[in-house]
């Protein structure tokens, strides 16, 4: 994950600085700021920000948001960086790798989404009373290594007194294409976002037998992120952003699992309703998502643990070099 972030860095130096979001905000004639949105995947785990968008809170805080799906903090990255994209929405580790690489221009972490992991262990075979040691010796397919659903799997292993290598991790496959690769017979468990996860289940190709949310405890899972020369130029726009994904907050902090589906339920269309209700109801009881969106310093220090035990953290970074909360401080105000 490094050494690719390493060659984007080298690739976005040649940029100019019309594409590193310098200058002023870009209007539409409506009197709305544009500005580009990568989100690291299409998942409900990420409801808050379905939300604002659809109950046009965006809009409202003077934005014209433009949605764009990455597949891959990797990819989510190199799309800030090069300036594809204002805003970067992703494991907020690809911060931390891409200001240890040397960044000119760092990435700074200013709003906390979800504050539990968002995915599911998925057997081939129903398991009633799942134990993690039952891990031992299977093959399991786990995301790409240095990726936060590959390494809080592994901090749960740890947790419960398996090395990872105890395990048959296969890191080879992108998260979102391990589903496909679970149906298509690889691997014994596969870790699964939603709506991967209950899809597997209803073709009867897996089944749920663990939340990595639930075992693994709260931890700083996904963030937004924006240059801090963007920060600086910008910041009444970074400000009426996060106001708005406050909002959404809100909402999922207020109203019930059918409520909050039947909002978000147009960004997937291909999924029914009453699944999506499922999946928001299993997000909510698990608490997944924060009141607030300030990323604190214990969530940082946690971040980095999850890092270094994983291997991928050759030295500490300090908090106030990529946090800033001033942001989702006023917001929850």
């Amino acid at each position: 994950m490094r050494r690719k972030l390493s060659t984007l860095l080298l690739i976005t130096a040649l940029l100019v600085c019309t594409l590193c979001g310098c200058g002023k905000d870009t209007k539409e004639p409506s009197g709305l700021t544009k500005l580009t949105l990568n989100e690291v995947a299409h998942s409900i785990f990420y409801a808050p920000m379905y939300v604002a968008i659809e109950n046009g809170y965006f809009t409202e805080a003077g934005l014209d948001v433009t949605l764009v799906t990455g597949y891959g903090a990797d990819k989510v990255m190199a799309a800030v960086l090069s300036g594809e994209a204002e805003i970067g929405f992703a494991g907020c580790e690809a911060t931390v790798y891409t200001y240890l690489e040397g960044a000119s221009d760092k990435i700074v972490n200013f709003a906390q989404l979800t504050q539990r992991a968002g995915n599911f262990l998925v057997s081939r075979e129903p398991i009633e009373n799942f134990t993690w040691d039952m891990l031992i010796g299977q093959d399991v397919l786990g995301g790409r290594a240095g990726g936060m659903p590959e390494m809080v799997f592994e901090y749960i292993l740890r947790k419960n007194g398996i090395q990872p290598s105890e395990v048959n991790i296969d890191q080879s496959i992108d998260f979102g294409s391990t589903a496909a690769a679970f149906s298509s017979g690889q691997g014994s468990f596969s870790v699964e976002f939603e709506p991967h996860a209950t899809g597997l289940e209803q073709k009867g190709d897996g089944y749920i037998v663990a939340s990595l949310g639930v075992d693994s405890g709260y931890v700083p899972y996904t963030g937004f992120f924006a240059k801090q020369s963007y920060l600086d130029a910008h910041s009444d726009t970074v400000q009426a952003f996060t106001d708005a994904l406050q909002k959404g907050m809100d909402y999922v902090n207020s109203h019930t699992a059918e409520e909050i589906a039947a909002v978000i339920a147009p960004q997937f269309a291909e999924t029914e309703l009453d699944t999506v209700t499922t999946i928001v109801n299993r997000y909510l009881t698990q608490d997944t998502w924060k009141t607030d969106l300030i990323f604190t310093e214990d969530a940082f220090l946690l971040l980095q643990n999850i890092l270094e035990e994983s291997g991928e953290l050759p030295e500490r970074v300090p908090y106030e070099e990529l946090v800033t909360t001033k942001y989702a401080e006023k917001a929850a105000e």
